[in-house]
């Protein structure tokens, strides 16, 4: 399993001197570096261990002036070696290195003591006893305690030896499978271009992959890959990586950009988070204070606002919510770090709880709702296992209500694998918890939400019949218009085909109805029906057209038009053409005669309907054409045949 090991610790306190004493590997590259025998950037270097695994290593800055270099190494961290030096003891970046860690979420390593061979045994035992005590109620209380020297090689086997341990024992961490490199170094080289490397935190990759360097979205294609300065076809979580890549200038990338593959990421201005206060932070968090910003290996300004609070004091933890000047990409549970401006240090740390939130204005009346739904996904954050999976996607679900969340969605709202998620929203749809409303995108939404659609939908039926009750039905369009605001068309189908299975509405193509409506007249457009009917049926084969009707009853043409529609719905007018419309009474004479007229002939042409009723072409026309309509009559050129049933 690959995995990174990380330094921690205050300055020339001999990390880089360690690293290089285990694996033969100078991490200072930089001319100023090596002049001022500090760390400045981050380095890194590689061991192999005797199961032929190769083991990643990232050596932090320990300068105050560098933390912000520090906690973008260890953002990729599985492991922590905390250095030490034997002849000075604990000092103030190395308490401020173990609250990276810690925040970061790394919870296991060990500690060194260098430059052994500078102190004498009772003084080394003492700052092992001071180190001990220093480590109580931290993630490396009771951790090994290794003395070393990188000038005469004492105790590295040791080291070694630990490390090897560490590496077979250490768990797999439960991560995404996104794929997200955090940039930590750009630059140029001839005859290959433009290079990125840094500690790829989720997924894998393959070179020849088209990727996205976000949070800008800038396209590139990954044309070589190299672990460990070696090329490979393929490199994964937990593995140093450098990636060449085309389409991309140096001047385009920066460091804290993430290399993601297309719509694998989505980047927000607005993340929720769970925010932990450090007990010996020298500030109070107040709310809206501006503070610097780690995630990865990007260092931005943040502004935090509480929700239920004015303030957070040390040791406190308070869900809140973190606003960015410009949207950045995160997945659920990642660790991020907040450090003050005055005085520069590490004060809390952020586990994200919803990198896509919703609205928690407190207008719409769902805040207190929301806080609730956020709150018990901080406490699945803090858990582990694959027992908290379908209670995860059912929490998210409820928390984007109408949004319809496709799968790409749900990876980085749960922060779960595919298969672990697939897994989870089998069961959900199974138990019906989840409904899937687009299954090109794997679209989910919780079946809570669900329903309340579709009682909103049914209501909207009830105004849009209540609104116009002359009207055959409505549009699916005018029931979509209905709700607040716009939702996914897939979703809205669902809904409406969801209301037509149970028969609480019913559908004649485009066209909805509720059982039992539509097309009812009231008193005064009951007298002007019984009136156009008598108009009609006293014209007989000769109707006036809609417009002298509508003339005659002094009506409006909307409202005339409407009744038409009911009267053609009760089968006591037969519409011929828009305008023209017969009795009832009327067309079943036409019937009546043209079914006898074909008791003895084969054709029946217009000549021949002339014959029949002694009516002008206006008529003749539209009644052979109706009756072609109706499939009662067919067509032959000038001829119509009877049309067997």
């Amino acid at each position: 399993m690959p995995f990174i090991l990380g330094t921690a610790g205050h300055i020339d306190h001999g990390k880089t001197a360690l690293v290089k004493a285990l694996t033969g590997i100078n991490c200072d590259r930089l001319e100023e570096e090596k002049k001022r025998g500090i760390t400045i950037e981050l380095g890194f270097a590689w061991m192999d261990l005797p199961d032929d695994q190769r083991l990643g290593i990232v050596d932090v800055p320990g300068h105050e002036r560098f933390v912000k270099n520090m906690v973008a190494g260890a953002a990729g961290m599985d492991l922590v070696m905390l250095v030490v030096a034997a002849d000075e003891g604990v000092m103030p970046q190395t308490r401020e290195h173990l609250d990276i860690c810690s925040l970061l979420g790394i919870h296991d390593g060990f500690v060194v003591l260098t430059k052994c061979d500078l102190v004498e045994k009772d003084w080394l035992s003492m700052v092992q006893e001071d180190v001990a005590s220093f480590l109580k109620g931290t993630f490396l209380e009771g951790a090994p305690i290794l003395p070393v020297s990188s000038l005469t090689g004492e105790g590295l086997d040791r080291v070694r030896s630990h490390i090897a341990a560490k590496a077979h024992a250490l768990r797999q961490k439960a991560r995404s499978d996104i794929f997200r490199l955090p940039v930590d170094r750009v630059f140029s080289l001839r005859g290959f271009g433009t290079i990125v490397t840094g500690t790829i935190i989720s997924g894998r990759v393959r070179k020849d992959s088209d990727a996205l360097l976000m949070p800008r979205g800038l396209a590139t294609h990954i044309r070589t890959l190299q672990r460990h300065e070696m090329p490979t076809e393929e490199a994964h979580a937990g593995e140093r990586c450098a990636a060449n890549l085309q389409g991309l200038e140096v001047g385009d990338i920066r460091r804290g950009d993430v290399l993601c593959l297309p719509g694998t990421l989505f980047p927000s201005q607005r993340w929720i988070v769970n925010l932990h206060c450090l007990a010996d932070s020298p500030m109070i968090l107040r709310n809206r204070t501006e503070l610097h910003f780690h995630h990865g290996t990007l260092e931005t300004q943040a502004r935090i606002l509480f929700f239920d609070r004015q303030q957070l004091k040390p040791g406190e933890t308070a869900l809140c919510e973190i606003r960015f000047d410009e949207a950045l990409p995160a997945v659920f549970n990642d660790h991020c770090v907040l450090r003050s401006a005055s005085p520069l240090r590490a004060v809390a740390g952020a586990v994200v709880l919803s990198p896509l939130p919703p609205s928690m204005s407190s207008k719409d009346g769902k805040r207190d709702r929301n806080l609730s739904l956020l709150q018990d996904l901080a406490r699945i954050a803090s858990a582990s296992g694959e027992d908290n999976d379908v209670l995860l996607c059912d929490k998210v679900l409820a928390l984007r209500e109408s949004d319809l969340a496709s799968f790409a969605v749900l990876r980085v709202a749960t922060g779960l694998g595919q298969k672990r998620l697939e897994k989870a929203l089998q069961v959900l749809a199974s138990s019906h918890r989840a409904i899937c409303c687009d299954r090109e995108n794997r679209a989910y939404i919780g079946a809570d939400a669900f329903a309340a659609l579709a009682d909103q939908a049914f209501a909207r039926a009830h105004e849009l019949h209540e609104k116009s009750p002359l009207m055959e039905g409505f549009a699916r369009s005018a029931l979509a218009a209905g709700w607040t605001r716009a939702l996914a068309p897939k979703l809205v189908t669902r809904v409406v085909d969801s209301l037509v299975a149970e028969g609480k509405l019913i559908a004649s193509g485009d066209i909805l109805k509720l059982p039992g409506r539509g097309m009812e007249l009231d008193e005064r457009q009951t007298r002007l029906g019984a009136s156009m009917l008598a108009i009609y049926e006293k014209a007989h084969l000769t109707p006036p057209n809609l417009k002298d009707v509508q003339e005659s009853l002094r009506s409006s043409e909307k409202e005339t038009i409407s009744i038409c529609k009911v009267l053609v719905s009760r089968g006591e007018l037969v519409k011929l053409r828009e305008g023209l419309y017969y009795s009832r009474q009327a067309f079943e004479e036409v019937l009546t005669k043209v079914s006898a007229w074909f008791e003895g002939h084969d054709d029946l042409t217009l000549a021949d309907m002339k014959t029949l009723f002694g009516l002008s072409r206006k008529y003749l026309i539209s009644l052979l054409e109706y009756l072609d309509q109706e499939k009662i009559t067919v067509r032959i050129g000038d001829k119509r045949q009877f049309r067997s049933h």
